[in-house]
């Protein structure tokens, strides 16, 4: 199994911190919240330490300064969080080599998207992401992000399933492909069970991608923007 991602969440304002680090969590990353700049100074030292999320509850030059010290080759990618009225700060951030700055308030989605490219660019695997007509699904963590906002987890079941589907797009699967390759989670669940699985995946992904054919089982068409 790889290794997980480490995130430094570097006095970012509580509220923000906790549903980012659940965010983060649930996505297979390791985060690691600290609050006073001393407490910062240890963890990036340490190195380990793939991206650090710099919060505005430190001034914008404590924040030049970690990024001068602890950036760079070797070191973490720096997102450093900012106020909207300072153009000038932001500036000097990425001119000292900052991979983002974002304005607060904050969407912690939108962070976390920002957060997975840069892990993407360092060769670290962000995910494995399937986009639908209406929702993306994160492989790696078992999660459906619908474009509403709200998430929903898969289950085991639901995620063998999905990768079946993936696996062997525009074919058909009969239901005797589905029970070898993807067998139910509940071991008494037999061939009159497909039906309501398939149901309930179609309903969770919010998508008309998985098609019944009368009399002969199942297929998965892919959206135009899927790619193997």
């Amino acid at each position: 199994m790889a290794a997980r991602s480490v995130i430094a969440l570097v006095s970012v304002a509580d509220v923000v911190a906790t549903d980012l680090a659940d965010h983060l969590e649930r996505r297979g990353h390791d985060v690691r919240p600290v609050r006073q700049p001393w407490e910062a100074e240890s963890l990036l030292s340490g190195k380990g330490i793939d991206v650090a999320i710099i919060g505005d509850s430190l001034s914008q030059a404590e924040g030049r300064d970690l990024l001068r010290r602890y950036g760079g080759e070797g070191g973490p990618d720096f997102i450093l969080i900012c106020r909207p009225t300072d153009l000038v700060d932001k500036v000097l951030a990425l001119e000292l080599g900052a991979a983002d700055v974002v304005e607060s308030p904050l969407n912690v989605r939108e962070l976390a998207a920002r957060i997975g490219g840069l892990l993407t660019r360092r060769g670290r695997s962000a995910g494995e992401l399937i986009v639908l007509e209406n929702a993306t699904v994160d492989l790696r963590s078992a999660m459906v992000m619908h474009r509403s906002g709200t998430e929903e987890q898969l289950s085991p079941g639901q995620v063998a399933l999905l990768k079946l589907f993936l696996a062997s797009p525009r074919k058909v699967l009969t239901r005797d492909d589905i029970i070898a390759g993807a067998p139910a989670e509940n071991a008494d669940a037999f061939d009159r069970s497909i039906d309501s699985r398939i149901v309930r995946l179609r309903r969770k992904l919010d998508t008309e991608t998985i098609t019944t054919i009368r009399g002969a089982g199942y297929r998965f068409d892919p959206p135009m923007q899927f790619t193997d």
